[in-house]
């Protein structure tokens, strides 16, 4: 099958035949086709040049002959019906049409010829045979020849241009016919032999036979008028004479059209080059505004805990006014802290499954039993947690009745209140640092005027999960199976749980102010201590402090609830305050035990509950000794000091 260029190249060719009323054959298409530099194969153009004619590219006008050449063959001759077939020569060869010979051409045979069958084509014996032989001369076909058929000895008669078309209605041709009528004509016409016979591109003229039968049989039947009928043959006699500009119009819509989708498609294939250039540079941007914004912003630190970083607006006056550094972004922050960016997200991201963590937990003995689990901060969280203690944390104020952990108070001043009361009432809060947990610290960070970004960092960089070690195919995860609270171990946790429980604090003070009672809280021990009034209500002011306690989200330890009247050693963070505060007469009388042993039999003989330092350990009780008693811890110092 030839491709568009060959199929364009030998339609502008035979076109070019036609115009000119040139006779051709397939093979004159074909070496003009080559001429034009287009490689074409003479099968593919003859197929090319037959379609054509058959779809009645070339006209009505126009008819195809088998003409022998003299070469052997006999090809197919295209022509105007006016033109003889047998003048045809070769307008690229110059190879002519052959004189035609008596044999075969004469209804007369020779004696010898017919005795023999020689002279005569297959063709001519088959009729001969059917038909037998006559004296007249065989009458060529005018309709498209096929390959057998002999060019006639006798000229061709030269058909006349078409007339104008006028229908005769007084014209036997047209009076009304039956149907025995109809048939009988129908069957004496050659309907093979008719070059209109299945032909839908063209209306075929009034002359032939065929189509005035066919013209008869719709007037007679009223399928038409002789007006419509005579329209009819005009349009085609019109379409007839503008055929070959009708192909060429054809073939220019058709370069045009084909021209027409491809530049469509160069218009396709280049708005889709742009839109991949356009998406190319909208990724890059991408990747770049996402590697800027992990440089210099942080907008996610694990699930749950995210929601605020939005929020870049801080209350700029009211830090001020409290002399709290001014910080408003992640950014800000990492500046004030003089860590980076990722540095600071890498401190603060919270995973509920984690390879490694900030934080070494060990265990201690409690003194009622079980143990007490801290959590030592590593080395870069622990400074980032001394600057915030420094620099934020420390610079609040606290309550009056909170000692614990602030500055120029001690447990002498917790204890010092409660000396020389009728009743001491001790009670504490149950996982006290745990149980102040992220969202209450997050909370605090945004009262003192901190933006929601900067609270949420803030507060994930002062808590932390409680976590199970677990090993999963020979690696060890740290599992969070609590949510996150403050770290008993780390710096800020006392200073943090001070402002947390402000409220609380504010509201017990109330109740002892109610009932006339002393309160202070040192960390998670609460004391409250009255005259002999107090005796009688005491149970009430309990159960007042449990449901305070829950109404702030803490819980009270009811096993640790003792209440201390005069006649017992009234304690309060270790100090004794019945009459003044003191260490007790117990704890002395063992110390001093102690050291006087050790001078005998060595000071690790007495170091019966194991303490990894146990110098050290006696050191730090003296010391605590001396806030009460200096004289009596002067002289155990020096006992201490002589011990080897």
């Amino acid at each position: 099958m030839a491709d568009a260029q060959t199929n364009n190249a030998v339609q502008q060719a035979v076109l070019d035949f036609v115009r000119s009323m040139t006779m051709f054959t397939a093979y004159d298409v074909t070496l003009a086709v080559r001429n034009q530099g287009v490689v074409a194969r003479h099968g593919e153009v003859r197929d090319v040049v037959h379609s054509m004619f058959q779809d009645g590219i070339l006209g009505a006008a126009w008819q195809r002959t088998a003409v022998d050449i003299g070469t052997d063959t006999r090809p197919l001759v295209y022509h105007h019906f006016n033109q003889d077939p047998r003048t045809y020569k070769s307008p690229s060869t110059g190879s002519a049409a052959k004189p035609a010979t008596n044999s075969g051409q004469s209804g007369s045979p020779s004696p010898g010829s017919a005795a023999s069958g020689s002279g005569k084509g297959f063709f001519q014996r088959i009729v001969g045979a059917f038909f037998g032989q006559g004296s007249s001369p065989v009458t060529p076909s005018n309709h498209p020849a096929s390959g057998g058929a002999q060019v006639p000895s006798q000229p061709l008669r030269t058909p006349k241009q078409r007339p104008p078309i006028t229908i005769d209605l007084d014209a036997s041709a047209y009076l009304p016919i039956s149907r025995s009528d109809l048939l009988s004509e129908a069957k004496k016409t050659n309907l093979w032999g008719s070059p209109w016979f299945g032909r839908r591109d063209l209306i075929p003229p009034v002359e032939d036979d065929r189509t005035k039968l066919i013209d008869r049989a719709m007037l007679t039947q009223g399928l038409l008028t002789p007006e419509q009928l005579t329209e009819i043959h005009r349009v085609g006699a019109e379409m007839d004479k503008y055929r070959p500009d009708q192909l060429l119009i054809n073939q220019k819509s058709q370069k045009a059209g084909q021209a027409a989708v491809d530049e469509e498609r160069q218009s396709k294939a280049a708005l889709k080059k742009q839109k991949k250039e356009e998406a190319a540079l909208r990724k890059q941007l991408h990747r770049q505004a996402v590697a800027d914004r992990k440089a210099n912003d942080i907008v996610f630190l694990g699930r749950g805990v995210s929601s605020r970083l939005g929020d870049r607006t801080s209350d700029d006056t009211k830090l001020q006014a409290a002399g709290l550094p001014v910080m408003s972004t992640p950014s800000d922050l990492a500046n004030a802290l003089s860590i980076t960016v990722p540095q600071l997200r890498w401190l603060a991201f919270h995973s509920d499954v984690a390879s490694r963590t900030h934080y070494v937990n060990f265990t201690i003995p409690r003194k009622s039993g079980g143990v007490r689990i801290l959590s030592a901060p590593h080395q870069r969280i622990a400074a980032v947690q001394q600057w915030i203690l420094a620099e934020v944390v420390s610079r609040l104020p606290v309550e009056g009745c909170a000692h614990g952990f602030v500055p120029n108070r001690s447990i002498l001043t917790n204890a010092r209140p409660h000396v020389g009361q009728q009743v001491v009432l001790n009670m504490d809060l149950e996982n006290f640092f745990p149980g102040i947990t992220y969202p209450r610290v997050r909370k605090m960070f945004q009262t003192i005027g901190y933006s929601g970004s900067v609270a949420t960092i803030l507060a994930l960089l002062c808590t932390e999960c409680p976590r199970r070690t677990v090993t999963w195919s020979g690696e060890v995860f740290h599992v969070a199976c609590g949510p996150r609270g403050l770290p008993q171990g780390a710096c800020t946790s006392p200073a943090i749980s001070n402002q947390v429980v402000k409220r609380l604090d504010r509201r017990l003070q109330g109740l002892a102010r109610k009932h006339n009672l002393v309160f202070t809280r040192y960390a998670d021990d609460l004391t409250f201590s009255g005259g002999s009034d107090f005796d009688t209500n005491v149970a009430w002011v309990m159960a007042c402090v449990r449901h305070i306690a829950e109404d702030e989200g803490l819980v009270v330890n009811e096993k640790k609830n003792r209440v201390l009247r005069r006649n017992t050693a009234q304690i309060v963070t270790g100090l004794v305050v019945n009459d003044k505060p003191s260490v007790s007469r117990k704890k002395l009388r063992q110390i001093r035990a102690i050291l006087h042993r050790a001078q005998q039999e060595g000071l690790e003989s007495q170091n019966r509950d194991g303490h990894p330092n146990f110098r050290a350990y006696l050191d730090g009780y003296i010391s605590f000794i001396s806030m009460t008693r200096p004289e009596i811890a002067a002289r155990l110092k020096e006992q201490l000091a002589n011990v080897s």
